[in-house]
């Protein structure tokens, strides 16, 4: 049967010279790297090279680069040390933020008492700049937390527009980047961020690692406690078999992106095409010009086709989501759907296809095919 894999926002596929290095790694470089003897010393070499080949991918200091597990645990120790280190007394976000964002802020709400402010969003998902400078007129220390690329249907947020309407106002912005690190270009030198974040899983890397961007001079404090690794903000041995797959997964991922983001661009518009052309009432949910690697599609399927489309896909050998792969264990529809869909159409099949440079036009034939049986 043929495999088709067209949940590249979940995760991506881990490049084969990713997966050398590591192993190359984990067989002569297993020192400790906070060791001082020899193998500790080449280990604290490869972690350090790392830290420096992602500052560089960046465009900023190794020292504002600070390895963690995932994206999830960087927006948990940002927002969490910002209200608890940083005497933050509001936090603005968005209701189609990541739960790894939006949760985090409900339990700092009912911990600390602070305030929630969520900015207007658009029927495209996109946020409304006039109520955020509206929400900003407010003298309170603020912090804003708003993602540059939706996970579930790609709205693209101006992160240079948002960090100068942040600046102006005094407050701290924090983004998660999850989504586009690695799939655009971001140059933390220009953009005026305080806070971003990334997981290698999401640009051809392994699972389980991660990192924060935190600004020189921010006053974060560690989220816990028991080592003194990444300079007393994140204890813990490191991974370094991890990091430096990280680390070379972004590397080339920057080195390749130019002819990667043409290839899926035109995957992406070439889906669209045939969409079109067989289902000619479906719908984009979102923006039609959103991110190049992730296309949501409202498609006109009759409501009981709707609980057995992923299992029929999934038949077909295609792996696709209807959503953030975090909830798709519920039967209850996307948030992020839910707030800019009216009510009528969020109970409607919803699929989020997102792609990577390993996915063919063959790929986009075959999910037409196998969603005509549906139709």
């Amino acid at each position: 049967m043929k495999k088709v894999y067209l949940d590249n926002a979940s995760t991506t596929k881990i490049r084969k010279e990713v997966i050398q290095e590591m192993t190359t790694i984990l067989a002569d470089d297993y020192g400790n790297p906070s060791s001082t003897h020899s193998l500790g010393r080449n280990a604290k070499s490869i972690l350090e090279l790392s830290r420096k080949s992602i500052a560089k991918q960046l465009n900023c200091t190794s020292q504002e680069i600070i390895f963690t597990s995932c994206g999830t645990e960087s927006n948990n120790w940002i927002l969490r040390s910002a209200v608890k280190d940083l005497r933050v007394k509001r936090i603005i976000t968005s209701k189609i933020e990541h739960h790894a964002v939006l949760h985090v802020v409900q339990a700092l709400q009912n911990e600390y008492n602070i305030q929630v402010d969520y900015v207007s969003i658009k029927p495209n998902g996109e946020i409304d700049f006039n109520d955020l400078v509206e929400l900003l007129s407010q003298e309170i220390k603020t912090l804003v937390s708003l993602m540059h690329v939706n996970n579930e249907i790609g709205t693209v947020l101006d992160l240079n527009k948002v960090g100068r309407i942040c600046k102006q106002n005094n407050a701290l912005f924090h983004s998660d980047t999850v989504q586009s690190v690695g799939k655009t270009e971001i140059d933390l030198q220009s953009i005026p961020v305080d806070f971003i974040v990334a997981s290698a899983h999401k640009f051809h890397g392994p699972k389980g690692i991660g990192f924060a961007f935190v600004r020189r001079k921010s006053g974060l404090r560690p989220l816990f406690y028991g080592g003194e690794q990444e300079k007393g903000l994140r204890p813990g041995t490191e991974g370094v078999h991890q990091i430096a797959g990280m680390a070379l997964a972004l590397e080339l991922s920057y080195a390749n992106l130019e002819s990667d983001r043409k290839h899926i661009s035109d995957l992406r518009f070439y889906l669209i095409n045939q969409l079109e052309l067989t289902f000619p009432e479906y719908k984009i949910n979102g923006s039609q010009d959103g991110f190049y690697t992730i296309l949501n599609v409202m498609l006109p399927f009759s409501e009981d086709k709707t609980a057995m489309i992923l299992f029929h896909l999934d038949m077909k050998g295609i792996a696709i989501s209807r959503g953030s792969a975090c909830q798709s264990g519920s039967i209850s529809p996307s948030h992020v759907l839910d707030e800019i869909l009216s009510k009528e159409d969020s109970i409607k099949p919803s699929l989020r296809i997102s792609f990577s440079h390993y996915n063919t036009k063959e790929d986009i034939d075959y999910l037409i095919e196998s969603l005509k049986i549906l139709a």
